[in-house]
């Protein structure tokens, strides 16, 4: 159903969904970098996963999920994607410590394109373009005129450091596989999936803050939690 809603958006079937058009439902847009952004979300949650102990329920059942979404997602490449990744590992071995923040666990590389259609992963840095500073608090205008040249002077060295990082986007998937994934991990489209893989690496995240595996601090009184289990 959810497929069809994604066809019906569209104006005409396509062999690849169009980045940011309409996807049917209300307020959700075509993700540009559907894999790559599972991937990372997954492997991420992964991680974070094991600083849980082996024994949590929690950690077993999410674990078990996220293990075989991500399988389904990896399996899944889009054409052209050998080339691409060769041409990638050229780029990083050119200049690793500069993608040293894309680099993932296994030793791949994840980048994705954003929202402001560049293909940087960063999104899109600063030009050079002066910025507007404005009055700080109660400072004299000396006070004022030295800060302002303090931060342009900052600014300018900085232009003069800056270096480009240009990151070429991973290949699209096909609209067919797209589907096929859908199909296979059986939650809605894709774009679903990512918006559940990201508030599931949050949940991971605050259960770790706080320790939820540990025992109570303040121990539940005899029966306190009997009305939740099922009666005969």
């Amino acid at each position: 159903m959810r497929s069809t809603l994604r066809l019906l958006a569209s104006v005409k079937p396509a062999r690849y969904l169009e980045p940011f058009a309409p996807t049917g439902l209300t307020g959700l847009s075509t993700h540009p970098s559907p894999r790559p952004t599972l991937i990372y979300l997954y492997r991420a949650t992964l991680e974070k996963l094991k600083s849980f102990p082996e024994s949590s329920a929690y950690r077993q059942s999410t674990e078990a999920l996220t293990r075989h979404r991500l399988q389904i997602v990896e399996s899944t490449k889009p054409p052209g994607f050998e080339a691409w990744l060769e041409r990638v590992k050229k780029t990083v071995a050119a200049d690793p410590e500069r993608y040293a923040s894309l680099r993932q666990s296994d030793g791949s590389y994840i980048g994705v394109q954003r929202a402001d259609g560049s293909d940087n992963p960063r999104g899109e840095e600063w030009d050079g373009e002066k910025f507007e500073i404005a009055q700080q608090g109660a400072r004299s205008p000396e006070e004022q005129a030295r800060w302002e040249k303090m931060v342009q002077e900052s600014l300018e060295e900085l232009k003069e450091n800056k270096r480009e990082m240009k990151w070429e986007n991973e290949p699209a998937l096909e609209a067919d596989q797209v589907s096929e994934i859908e199909k296979q991990i059986g939650a809605g489209l894709l774009e679903e999936v990512i918006q559940v893989a990201e508030g599931e690496l949050k949940v991971v995240n605050e259960l770790y803050k706080s320790k939820a595996w540990e025992e109570l601090e303040e121990k539940p009184r005899p029966g306190q939690w009997t009305y939740f289990e099922r009666k005969a």
